[in-house]
């Protein structure tokens, strides 16, 4: 075969390549975290990857498929957010993150659900867990049963909400893909992700996604942390009509967490903005 003829064949070869293909490129140095994943929400074009496939633990990134599942219950008319919860003493005394204070007060379901996407209590979650599942052990196993459906390889729960266990593991990979499910099917939901502080038992929770406050156009998505994974962040965030989806995961503090987060935001808005450019220029 001629040099020209395979010159020809590489380059059509790599003209046909899905645009996924590219995924791997370093565009920007490796970020100060164990793995990191950017995507176009528009397109679903992967613009970035580290370590996509690296196993961690997830943190409290794990409510995001217990706000999955409350979401499907309460979607389907099985429940209701205005259902009353009844908190039981293994809720209360749950560890980490907590809102709830006395075994036996009733709780309306919207309030936990709030409780979990914005403070991130490890409490609403197992007992949110328990009003939904009968049990937590039982709304586990729905969780890995929806893990398995969604094609979440890497993933496997042991609990709701995230606290330290060697067997929960995930990767950013399934992280992102769980992520998109979540948000593609209850697109409202973003709205509660995106509230910076509430009331509850007379006392103001403020969002642990310090981004909100700081990063102009993002509105979600969940923030975890586990001493032996780090800090973790699923952002989502707009600018025009572009949006973004940024993972972070295992920053060595809450700060560099932001900083890298936000490295990737720039990184992937400046990109489209220059692509968008030259496309109209083209045209």
């Amino acid at each position: 075969m001629s040099m020209m003829k395979k010159i020809t064949i590489l380059i059509i070869s790599f003209l046909l390549l899905p645009a996924a293909a590219f995924a791997d490129e370093r565009p920007i140095p490796p970020l100060a975290v164990k793995a990191a994943m950017l995507v176009d929400m528009n397109t679903g074009r992967i613009l970035f990857q580290q370590n996509s496939d690296r196993i961690i633990q997830p943190a409290s990134l794990s409510k995001i498929m217990t706000l999955y599942l409350i979401a499907e219950d309460i979607e389907n008319r099985k429940a209701d957010y205005s259902d009353l919860v009844t908190i039981s003493q293994n809720a209360v005394y749950t560890n980490g993150s907590k809102i709830l204070f006395e075994p036996g007060e009733q709780c309306e379901v919207f309030d936990l659900v709030k409780g979990m996407a914005i403070y991130s209590s490890n409490d609403a979650a197992v007992a949110l867990a328990e009003h939904f599942g009968g049990s937590v052990e039982h709304f586990v196993r729905r969780m890995n049963a929806k893990a398995k459906e969604m094609g979440l390889t890497h993933t496997h729960f042991v609990n709701p909400h995230g606290l330290p266990n060697t067997e929960q593991t995930t990767t950013v990979r399934d992280i992102y893909i769980l992520s998109r499910n979540y948000l593609k099917r209850f697109p409202n939901l973003r709205q509660i992700h995106s509230i910076e502080n509430f009331v509850f038992h007379d006392t103001i929770l403020r969002n642990r996604n310090d981004l909100l406050m700081s990063y102009p156009g993002v509105d979600g998505l969940k923030t975890g942390y586990v001493k032996a994974a780090g800090c973790h962040l699923v952002a989502t965030a707009t600018r025009g009509d572009m949006r973004l989806m940024a993972i972070v995961l295992g920053a060595k503090s809450a700060r560099v967490r932001a900083q890298e987060i936000t490295k990737l935001l720039d990184y992937g808005f400046d990109l489209i903005e220059e692509r968008n450019k030259v496309n109209k220029a083209g045209g």
